[in-house]
């Protein structure tokens, strides 16, 4: 009887491994230059975020993409690190504790933005910069109220009260915001100019005063012809912010893969390798920026792992993989960097070392306070 208790108490508590079989890939990659660069503070920074993103979600990409011997545009970034990423109080982050800590450089627990696990408002990047003259900007496939993008604009204590979290985006600095996430949103608040199609942005001369939020989709964005993707609003949102900061001090982006994370939650290899394909391919298109821009610092990160992905083995042309857990993992994740200052993101370092490197790097409390007006 004993057995059967045990064999009982298994079943019902065992976790569920799922297997996929994703085709290996042998598609040829256009050459981009990666260029060597003098020892100078960067005018903008551009953060490349891969929600949900550990090693084997880029080894796996770079498997069906290209081929286990070919590289990924992320392959070719030239400096390498690792960063932690626990949050206050647990070993295994969420997105929202893991955003606050590049935003603010501080821990807090999981489920805040950028507020202390005490619920002291923390000043983010953004804030800290518009001070100094800086526009920012910020892109996801998610929401836009989702929790990476809003822990740099939002004070809240629950990453799910989304309609305050679109009161305080509409209330923030921030100078451009494209996503998803209509149904939060009042569009009849402020001095905005929403935009519900991409090609909306060509209407936003570099002559306006006006800021932009814009709403792609009522929550996250589908994938389709009629959606932007990563790579489009990324493009627009550079060209929006460096319209605007040529007489200022620079521009700060953001701009996160949300959904890379999604795949993982789910355990789809094949939507995983979707998703991570449109960010390599925004890694590709910086990294051409940054040739012709020497002055921008791109810097692509984790939140954190999700799924616990494993990759096994290869029979004949089709990759073995299994999925350990559809939650987060407590497993470190890659930084990598391009630009002034590259060089000081190698190694391994906290989560809040990036927002901590990053305000060095602009050499931020030698800054003297002023405004960008375009």
């Amino acid at each position: 009887m004993k057995y059967f208790f045990f064999f009982l108490f298994f079943s019902l508590f065992a976790v569920s491994e799922k297997v996929e079989y994703i085709e290996l890939g042998s598609e040829i990659q256009d050459p981009v230059k990666i260029k060597s660069f003098e020892k100078v503070k960067p005018k903008n920074i551009i953060l490349l975020i891969g929600d949900g993103t550990g090693f084997n979600q880029i080894a796996l990409s770079r498997m069906a993409i290209a081929g286990y011997d070919s590289r990924l545009y992320l392959d070719k970034l030239p400096f390498t690190g690792i960063s932690l990423t626990h949050s206050a109080d647990n070993i295994v982050t969420d997105s929202a504790a893991a955003a606050t800590a590049w935003s603010t450089g501080h821990k807090t627990n999981n489920k805040f933005l950028s507020i202390t696990p005490n619920k002291e408002v923390l000043q983010t990047l953004p804030e800290k910069l518009y001070r100094k003259g800086f526009l920012s900007g910020l892109v996801a496939t998610s929401s836009i109220t989702h929790a990476t993008p809003a822990a740099f604009y939002a004070h809240v204590d629950n990453r799910y009260k989304e309609k305050e979290i679109a009161r305080q985006l509409q209330g923030s600095s921030i100078n451009i915001a494209l996503g998803g996430g209509k149904k939060f949103f009042d569009t009849d608040w402020g001095n905005i100019n929403y935009l519900y199609n991409l090609e909306d942005l060509s209407k936003d001369g570099p002559g306006s005063v006006k800021r932009v939020i814009g709403l792609f989709a009522n929550d996250g964005i589908e994938r389709g012809e009629a959606s932007p993707t990563q790579l489009a609003m990324t493009s627009a949102a550079i060209e929006h912010l460096l319209s605007r900061t040529s007489n200022c001090s620079g521009f700060f982006l953001m701009s996160e893969g949300s959904q890379i994370d999604w795949a993982g939650h789910d355990n789809d290899a094949k939507k995983l390798i979707e998703e991570f394909r449109d960010f390599d391919a925004t890694i590709k298109e910086v990294i051409k920026f940054i040739n012709n821009n020497k002055n921008t610092l791109l810097i692509v990160t984790a939140d954190h792992e999700t799924g616990g992905l494993q990759i096994l083995k290869r029979s004949k042309n089709l990759i073995k993989v299994q999925w350990g857990t559809g939650s987060h993992t407590a497993a470190p994740v890659g930084v990598f960097s391009y630009g002034p200052g590259a060089e000081n993101f190698e190694g391994t370092m906290d989560n809040t070392d990036i927002h901590n490197k990053i305000l060095n790097l602009l050499s931020f409390n030698d800054l003297e306070d002023s405004s960008c007006a375009y």
